[in-house]
């Protein structure tokens, strides 16, 4: 096969795919390589198998969905961003749908439509698809890029594209093979830890898995630091698991978990079970419940679900009490009690059981305009390499789209001044 080419782009991932068909839309000869025998792997995991492929939000509000470093991202969402990722799966026939939260989906409901439409894509712009092969090394001059090698061969480009992703999912692929190589280059790599992971707590009442099984809707969780301040609260729905605390609340304040985990063990979160009323409020509607002459749990049967209002009330050794005879002092600690409970957290799910990385390659060691590299010239990034990492609901998948495109773009632009 074809040794030499203009842009090497290596992983087939999310953002591999879209670098290497943004370089090849440029005029660019394109070698994709893949160390897996498909492409899209992980892709085709996303959005529980349906593929939530972008979010339908301002730029802003984008930016504020990726805590992990999502301001350095300005620069490439003013070229490429979210509308551009629905426009683009547009030209390629795949009509998209929007649900909760402003996700978008595929409306097969599939995410293999959206491998399948960007491996269609692949082959229309004559991209040369690598599979089954591992790059073990960068070939370059100190200053310059001039290609990769391969446990077989050797390929030649004045422009590479790193896209291998992070360290989640091994069974994907990402098993941290770009950090290793960008290190080799001369990049830093920012440490890495867990995000959107679940929360792993030693209470008694998860290991005793009282409450298992519970979901929640619209709760607050709230992370602490040290001082026993909140750093981040989040409103979105919530299970209680074996282990812990999983579901859209917990994923959300994983990230802040494990870097405050550095600093103290463990970690403390509340939940607020009713965050739109005011806890005066509940405990007036609490004390007006319970005028009866049911029992306690019964009497107030329609704020919480069962098991978790019983569990309130053994807490506060209430259970057994007839309605009536609940004081409002109580009372008012039943409500302080549902408006923040307090939950130690010992850790979250490894980084291999987690659905993103968090750390990657320093972001102050690549232009953000281009994606190029900043210690060689001609190596791009792109994707969850990078020390760029957002919440579940299509952010980090926007964030690998949008700078697979500029860096496939601007990896052809530079390919171009080699062929004069």
């Amino acid at each position: 096969m074809e040794k030499t080419y203009d842009v090497i782009v290596v992983g087939a991932g999310t953002s591999g795919m879209m670098a290497a068909i943004t370089a090849a839309k440029q005029g660019a000869r394109v070698l994709l390589i893949e160390k897996n025998k498909k492409i899209g792997k992980k892709l085709l995991m996303t959005g529980g198998g349906r593929c939530n492929v972008t979010n339908n939000r301002p730029v802003d509000d984008l930016v504020a969905h990726i805590p992990g470093n999502g301001k350095f991202l300005y620069s490439t969402f003013s070229q490429f961003n979210n509308y551009d990722v629905m426009a683009f799966f547009a030209d390629l026939g795949v009509v998209l749908k929007e649900e909760d939260h402003g996700r978008m989906f595929p409306v097969t409901n599939k995410s293999k439509t959206i491998v399948e439409a960007l491996l269609q894509a692949i082959n229309d712009h004559h991209v040369t698809l690598l599979t089954n092969t591992v790059v073990t090394k960068l070939i370059h001059d100190g200053s310059q890029i001039r290609g990769v090698r391969t446990e077989t061969d050797e390929f030649s480009a004045p422009s590479v594209i790193l896209t291998t992703g992070g360290r989640t999912y091994p069974s994907t692929g990402a098993t941290g093979d770009g950090y290793k190589m960008a290190k080799k280059v001369g990049h830093t790599i920012t440490p890495l830890y867990p995000t959107e992971s679940p929360l792993v707590s030693e209470e008694s009442f998860i290991q005793e898995r009282t409450l298992q099984g519970i979901s929640l809707q619209d709760i607050t969780l709230s992370v602490l630091d040290q001082k026993g301040k909140p750093i981040v609260a989040h409103t979105m729905d919530l299970l209680f698991t074996h282990f812990g605390l999983s579901g859209p609340a917990a994923l959300r304040c994983s990230s802040f978990v494990n870097q405050e985990l550095k600093k103290q063990q463990p970690v403390t979160v509340v939940l607020d079970c009713l965050p739109t009323k005011a806890q005066e409020a509940l405990t007036q509607e609490l004390i007006q419940s319970a005028a009866s002459k049911k029992q306690l749990p019964n009497a107030l049967a329609g704020f919480l679900p069962e098991r978790l209002m019983t569990f309130f009330l053994q807490q506060l050794d209430l259970h057994e009490l007839v309605a009536e005879k609940a004081s409002p002092e109580q009372l008012t600690a039943l409500a302080s009690l549902i408006k923040g409970f307090s939950i130690t957290i010992v850790r979250t799910f490894p980084l291999e059981k987690s659905f993103v990385t968090g750390g990657g390659v320093h972001l102050k060691e690549i232009n953000p305009k281009t994606m190029e590299s900043k210690k060689i010239n001609g190596l791009y990034f792109a994707g969850e390499l990078l020390d760029i990492n957002g919440y579940t609901g299509g952010f980090n998948i926007t964030a690998a789209f949008c700078t697979g495109h500029v860096s496939g773009k601007n990896a052809a632009e530079t390919a171009s001044y080699f062929n004069y």
